[in-house]
Order: structure tokens, then C-alpha cells, then sequence
């Protein structure tokens, strides 16, 4: 099962050295890679299962538009007193537990949330359903900040933003079916049941996959100089350190910041759509082409930094970008017959802001090494969940009922909202975090430099690499 990393014949004399010098990957880490991208697409399913057929979920429970947005949120709101008890556990407990506490957890939270459809007796079925995504989202915390320290950990250099890309997309891959199964399976209240009942497949399988195949959090030898080092620094001293690095606190306002715009995104994209006309259908559409070129550009995004490690530079272009398609979508949605132009404007706010996700996550760990992976990219992640459940809520409290005769199809029997202001603010804030990250972001790549460092007779090879061409920042060797 284990061998020595020989994946990429191109990189074979990088390899052979890292070899004589006793670094080894092991074949099972695509094994953990797998079961870790599984419960991850599953656990997003869950999250947004309830999003693309928001007005018939409401109908059949009885629950308000409030009520139906708060079986997102609360993924937002967990993650942030529970996502520094994630990050402690990946980094002092170990990743094979965080692992299987995530996927037994994730699996118990879809049962509980089918339980009022199976169950005549229960009189509050808002309980149950909130209950059930509320142990979702604690499993969320642990999963989402696992793929920089399973690459970090299990892979080798040259894969590691790749395995990172593959870990980090299997999130959004399940919003893309999310949006695509929900209202394909939900024509009618009384299809409802069965819709739950799907989602309690993938958790279930992700629950076997990583009680029965995952035996250890690390391998028995590094694969890499960086993977020999990953957790020298304690938690709390790693937080410290984070407190004090400019570029790491830039780097999580800012892409945090863009964490929280696309999570409010894809959760009412629905309700943003209805009110003009669009069909639940073209927003699941809509949201499945965000999901897909998201993933695409991620995977083009991954191998480019994983040869030419420019990884400023990348996420600085992908943020602008995405800010002038932001701005797009927030002018376009309000207009009724645009479905062309909404599909491709999806479409590209996906390819381009989907894209810097993995490549921020590898920056975060380079701009803060030797602070724990977990730490690092999952400080990222709980303060993007905060800024999220501020900006969601702020967008959904900016909204106002028309009063006059619309294109609606939305089906809560409520007049449509105006959702005008909401989306050009979201459009503000994209444009507001993507110039604080290009003009105030820069840091030297310190966990290339270490490793550099550790392999004299590469650094040659490796030390171009340490610094990206397009930022000018202090040498790789300064201190935090």
C-alpha cells in the first residue's frame, strides 16, 4: 500500500533527493484524501439541501422565510464558537479524529432532520430541523480546515496545493448537487421526505468510509521538510503568533470576507431569483454553473501555483475578477428575462472566486509557518463564517415587500422582496476586500524558505519560488 512518492515522472529528481534524505508518501493518502473530499461534498449537500426549495420547504412545515434561512445560518453561526475547538483538535488531538468526529457526526445530524417526516407524531417539526443542521455545521468546523493539514501532512511538495484544490472543492462540488438534486427531486410538498432521505446516503457512506479505513492522523515518515515541522508550534502560542502576523490578519479579513459574500450567495440565491420571475429550475441551474466552473477554475488555479508557487499574485488577479462579476450579478438579478446573462455572470462569479480558495488556504500556511495548518487555514474559515452571518443578515434585513404587481414565482404567499439594496451592497463589500487585499497584502513565503533551507542541495531550484514576482515583499527569511 505505501510506496515512495514517484506520481509525477516530471519531478523525478526532486523526488530521488527527497527520497535519500527519508522522506516518504505513502498510496493511502489518496485513501484519506477520498474519505475527506466525501464527507465534505456530503456535508454541504446537507447545508444547502434546504436552499433551492426554500418557498416549498416553508409550505410544508409551515415555517417562515426567517425560519428557512436560519437552516443555513446556523452552519455560519456554529462555526464560529466551535471553529477554535475544531482548530485545537486538528492541531493537539490529531487529523484521524477530527476526521471521524466529523462524519459521525455529520451522518447523526441527517437522521435527526429526516426524523419529522417519519415521525407523525412530532408537533414542532422546526426543532428537529434545526437540530439536525446544527450537528451538521459542528461537523462542518472540523472537515472544512482539514485539507491544508492532510496536504501539509501527507503529501509532497509538489502536490500540495493540488491535493489541497481537490480537498477544499469537494465542498462547493456539494452545493453544486445540492442545487441541481433539491429541486429536481422536490416538484411537490409530498416529495419532501424522499429529498431527506437521499441526503442520508452520502453521510452515511462517509461515516463507514472513515470509521472503517482511517488508522493513524500522520505518517509513519513526512514526505516533505515542511510536513517534519508541521505542528512545532503549540495552539495557543500559534494563535499568538497569527495576532501579530499583518499579512495573515489582511489575508483572513479579506478573504474571509469573500467567504461570507459567496455563503450568502448560494443560500439565497433562490429568494434573490424568484422575486423577478426565474424559476426555482433556472436558480438551481444558476447555482449548479456557479459550482462547476468554480471547481474548474480551482483545478486550473491549483496546478498553475503548484508549478510557479505565485500564489499572491493569483489570488490578488482572482479577487478583482471576481469583484467586476460580483457587481455584474448584483445589476443583472434585478432585471426579469436575463436568463442568458444571469447563466454566463454565475458562471464566471464561480470560475473566478471558487479559483482562489485553495490557493488562499496554502498562502495562509505559507505566510504563518510554523503556526499548525489547522490553525492557520481554520482561522480563516471561522472568521469568514462570522463575516458571513453578518453580511447575510444585514442583506436579508435590507430587503423591503413590494407592494405592487410583480413577476414573482416565489411560493411563501407573502408579497416578493426587494432585494436591490441587498445586492449591491454585496456587490460593495466584494469590491471593498478585494482592494484592501491588492493594496495593503504582502508576505514572503516561509514554510518554501524552511524547506528550501532543509534541502540545500535544492535550493536552487526551490528559492525562486519562495517570493512571488509580483509582490514586493521583505525577504523570506524575516521574522513574524
Amino acid at each position: 500500500m505505501a510506496g515512495l512518492a514517484g506520481d509525477n515522472p516530471g519531478a523525478a529528481g526532486p523526488l530521488t533527493l527527497s527520497a535519500l534524505r527519508g522522506y516518504r508518501a505513502y498510496a493511502r493518502r489518496w485513501v484519506f484524501l477520498l474519505v475527506i473530499s466525501l464527507l465534505s461534498c456530503s456535508n454541504a449537500m446537507l447545508w444547502l439541501s434546504f436552499a433551492p426549495v426554500a418557498d416549498t420547504i416553508a409550505q410544508h412545515f409551515g415555517l417562515s422565510t426567517e425560519q428557512i434561512n436560519w437552516l443555513s445560518l446556523v452552519y455560519l453561526v456554529a462555526s464560529i464558537p466551535f471553529g477554535v475547538v475544531a482548530v485545537w483538535v486538528l492541531d493537539s488531538v490529531g487529523l484521524r479524529w477530527a476526521i471521524l468526529l466529523s462524519a459521525w457526526l455529520n451522518f447523526a445530524g441527517s437522521v435527526i432532520r429526516s426524523l419529522p417526516c417519519m415521525l407523525t407524531s412530532i408537533h414542532d417539526p422546526f426543532a428537529f430541523l434545526l437540530g439536525g443542521q446544527s450537528l451538521c455545521a459542528l461537523a462542518q468546523t472540523l472537515v472544512i480546515f482539514s485539507p491544508a493539514k492532510l496536504a501539509a501532512l501527507w503529501f509532497p511538495e509538489h502536490q500540495r496545493a493540488t491535493a489541497n484544490m481537490i480537498g477544499t472543492m469537494s465542498n462547493p462540488l456539494g452545493l453544486l448537487v445540492a442545487n441541481l438534486l433539491s429541486p429536481a427531486l422536490v416538484k411537490k410538498e409530498e416529495d419532501i421526505p424522499v429529498m431527506l432521505g437521499i441526503y442520508t446516503i452520502p453521510a452515511g457512506l462517509a461515516f463507514l468510509l472513515a470509521t472503517a479505513c482511517l488508522w493513524e492522523s500522520a505518517p509513519p515518515t513526512p514526505p516533505s521538510a515542511g510536513a517534519a515541522h508541521s505542528t512545532s508550534e503549540k495552539f495557543l502560542d500559534g494563535l499568538k503568533l497569527l495576532a501579530r502576523n499583518k499579512a495573515y490578519i489582511i489575508l483572513a479579513v479579506c478573504f474571509g470576507g469573500g467567504i461570507g459574500i459567496f455563503s450568502s450567495f448560494s443560500a439565497l440565491l433562490e429568494q434573490v431569483l424568484c422575486v423577478n420571475g426565474y424559476s426555482d429550475e433556472f436558480a438551481g441551474l444558476c447555482g449548479a454553473l456557479f459550482i462547476v466552473f468554480g471547481v474548474l477554475g480551482a483545478l486550473a488555479l491549483g496546478l498553475y501555483v503548484d508549478r510557479t508557487k505565485h500564489f499572491t499574485g493569483a489570488i490578488k488577479i482572482g479577487l478583482c475578477l471576481t469583484s467586476l462579476v460580483c457587481v455584474a450579478f448584483a445589476l443583472v438579478s434585478q432585471l426579469q428575462g436575463q436568463t442568458v446573462a444571469l447563466a454566463a455572470i454565475c458562471s464566471l462569479f464561480g470560475f473566478f472566486g471558487f479559483a482562489v480558495a485553495p490557493v488562499a488556504m496554502e498562502l495562509a500556511v505559507e505566510c504563518s509557518f510554523p503556526v499548525g495548518e489547522g490553525a492557520a487555514a481554520g482561522l480563516l474559515f471561522v472568521l469568514g463564517q462570522a463575516e458571513g452571518v453578518l453580511i447575510m443578515m444585514l442583506l436579508a434585513a435590507l430587503t423591503v415587500r413590494r407592494a405592487e404587481p410583480s413577476f414573482s414565482t416565489c411560493q411563501d404567499g407573502q408579497d416578493p422582496l426587494d432585494w436591490k439594496v441587498s445586492m449591491l451592497l454585496m456587490a460593495g463589500l466584494c469590491v471593498l476586500f478585494s482592494c484592501l487585499m491588492v493594496l495593503f497584502f504582502h508576505t514572503p513565503y516561509r514554510r518554501l524558505q524552511a524547506e528550501a533551507d532543509a534541502n540545500p542541495s535544492i535550493q536552487e531550484d526551490t528559492c525562486p519560488a519562495t517570493s512571488d514576482p509580483s509582490d514586493h515583499a521583505p525577504h523570506p527569511a524575516a521574522t513574524l
